[in-house]
């Protein structure tokens, strides 16, 4: 039986770790080796942990230099065919380990899998569901982005990426995605097998506006890689152009109204259609630069309402 490696980065999130654990523990596939990380919290995450030590493979608490060097902390214990991570405010939909493995039996050429994906509040509320499409190593470049807890991976192909990069901190997972895809092919399921939680700590929040300077460092990597270099000159203006809006969107995220703006018409400018495929973006800037917010915060409560 397939061993199937999990991996928890994890610090300060007391208030969500026990969902995140027994979503793992209480998968329906009882082959998987459970790691982790837990980078000195505070809080009493310890207190949490301790309370499930037995059903870990390993884990440790020490101070680490943030997210990414915990994960590869996880990559370099982990013994498992398959890997991935759930990070501390993230959980899993019950039979999600189970279904990834059968994808992937049923698929030996693909090196990752990946489903769809629930958004939830703090309290763990669904409102939205995140449904992707099958994406292509150019559509990486142009930063279709897949939703990291909803990703499983071969480790066989890890082992010849270099892992994560500590210099990034918001967009490692999709830097690693794009490495992946340049060894073999990566695979859509249209099935929900996991959950992020978006709340005012999580950095996809705290510090939105970071976001889209990373993505302008992935094409400059990309771009200086000499396999990688041909495919993103073919689609260079969609990927500059989608860099902007990713800006824009986290610019608008973290506050910065007239910032996003400007983003989302740059892109608009670089390459008409992948601005106007967000329009959304536009909208919701222009709603807060007009002092509109409750109306966006109406269009999303009306979101949130369909999921009762």
């Amino acid at each position: 039986m397939t061993v199937v490696s999990i991996i928890t980065p994890s610090y300060n999130q007391a208030a969500y770790l026990e969902q995140t654990i027994n979503s793992v523990l209480n998968q329906d596939y009882s082959n998987i080796e459970y790691i982790l990380i837990d980078g000195g919290s505070t809080d009493n995450s310890v207190e949490i942990i301790k309370r499930h030590a037995n059903r870990f493979a390993y884990w440790v608490s020490e101070k680490d230099s943030g997210q990414a060097e915990a994960i590869n902390k996880g990559f370099a214990k982990a013994t498992g065919e398959i890997i991935a991570w759930l990070n501390s405010d993230d959980y899993y939909l019950d039979g999600a380990v189970s279904a990834a493995v059968k994808v992937f039996d049923e698929n030996p050429d693909v090196v990752l899998v990946y489903g769809n994906m629930l958004a939830v509040d703090e309290n763990g509320k669904t409102f939205n569901t995140l449904n992707y499409k099958q994406l292509s190593l150019e559509d990486l470049l142009c930063f279709q982005i897949i939703g990291q807890p909803a990703v499983f991976m071969r480790r066989s192909a890890l082992q010849k990426t270099s892992g994560l990069d500590s210099t990034f901190h918001f967009l490692l997972d999709h830097h690693l995605w794009i490495q992946l895809a340049q060894l073999a092919g990566i695979l859509h399921v249209p099935q929900t097998w996991a959950a992020a939680r978006y709340h005012a700590e999580a950095k996809n929040r705290a510090k939105a506006a970071e976001f889209g300077r990373e993505a302008f460092r992935i094409l400059d990597w990309a771009g200086n890689d000499k396999s990688l270099a041909p495919i993103l000159n073919r689609v260079s203006r969609r990927a500059r152009a989608a860099a902007n809006r990713v800006d824009a969107r986290y610019q608008l995220d973290g506050g910065q109204s007239w910032s996003a703006l400007k983003a989302w018409f740059r892109a608009l400018t670089i390459h008409p259609p992948t601005a106007l495929a967000r329009m959304n973006i536009l909208g919701s800037i222009l709603l807060r630069l007009i002092h509109l917010d409750q109306l966006r915060e109406l269009i999303l409560q009306s979101r949130k309402n369909r999921y009762k």
